[in-house]
């Protein structure tokens, strides 16, 4: 049985503990309005601007002059897979849930005898995929430093990806992310850029229902809207990552500080039962000693 002194440091370092549980997550709350703001005024963009690009792939359809990024490489052998995390723990299976769905994909493509090559974006899906999957390793993108994820890191990110692809690394990107739906829901994505794929147009609804002149053609607009998508994709499932893991984040502290909070009570029981029998067992030796007297 643990002394008083021990059940007293133990209540102290939980309750020490819960203060820092408390702190991350009123830190979490507040970035994560901001990070929730910025992920949404960014699905209208992205949502149109891959409704301008499906059309004018519609357009192009399956010609010789469609751009690389349309119409792939013509092969299916090599598959980037390109993971987003977090830099930091302490946000409950955010992490794990988006590792978890890339590395199903990288055994269900290894057994078809595809060739598996991880890009990751975050310290802690590295460290996960590092065990498993350390030669197909190929890049990493560091986040550490940066404070607020902007459009500036997916470019950066995007021209990585798109300098494999010109340099024939791989045939077909793949990305990996969580999409932000609620503080206690995140959903892990997975979304192919490269080639690229567009939903298909709903009943009743078509891309190509109003025509359209382009100038220059339709290849050469979508030569330099393809790269831009595939930025554009890139920074959006950035920011939907940023809201889900503050988002994750302070649901696991949440749960955390409920946790502590159980844990003080039960340990404060044990110290005053604790303490109750040791005063008695006194009280029983003083008067077992009056009554020897």
């Amino acid at each position: 049985m643990p002394s008083l002194k021990d059940l007293k440091n133990r209540i102290n370092s939980v309750k020490s503990t819960r203060k820092i549980t408390q702190a991350m997550q009123m830190v979490a709350a507040a970035k994560l309005r901001r990070a929730e703001e910025a992920a949404e005024a960014a699905r209208p963009y992205a949502e149109r601007f891959n409704a301008v690009v499906a059309g004018l792939a519609q357009s192009v359809g399956g010609s010789e002059s469609a751009p690389r990024l349309l119409s792939g490489t013509g092969e299916d052998k090599t598959h980037l897979l390109v993971v987003m995390t977090a830099e930091r723990g302490l946000c409950g299976g955010f992490n794990s849930s988006i590792v978890k769905l890339a590395r199903t994909r990288a055994t269900e493509l290894a057994g078809r005898g595809k060739t598996v090559k991880i890009l990751t974006v975050g310290k802690k899906g590295r460290e996960q995929l590092r065990r498993d999957w350390g030669d197909a390793l190929v890049g990493h993108v560091d986040l550490s430093d940066v404070k607020r994820v902007g459009y500036a890191n997916a470019a950066e990110i995007a021209k990585d990806v798109l300098g494999r692809f010109d340099a024939g690394d791989f045939d077909v990107a793949t990305i990996f992310y969580s999409e932000f739906e609620s503080v206690v829901t995140q959903k892990p994505t997975a979304k192919q850029v490269i080639p690229a794929v567009f939903e298909a147009p709903q009943e009743g609804q078509s891309a190509s229902s109003t025509p359209y002149d382009y100038e220059p053609g339709e290849e050469e607009i979508l030569a330099d809207l393809l790269p831009r998508g595939v930025a554009t994709q890139i920074f959006t499932a950035l920011l939907e990552n940023a809201a889900s893991e503050q988002g994750a984040r302070m649901s696991a502290m949440d749960n955390a500080t409920r946790n502590a909070g159980d844990m003080i009570d039960r340990l404060t029981i044990q110290y005053n039962r604790t303490r109750q029998a040791v005063i008695t067992n006194e009280l029983i030796e003083i008067i077992s000693g009056a009554e020897a007297l």
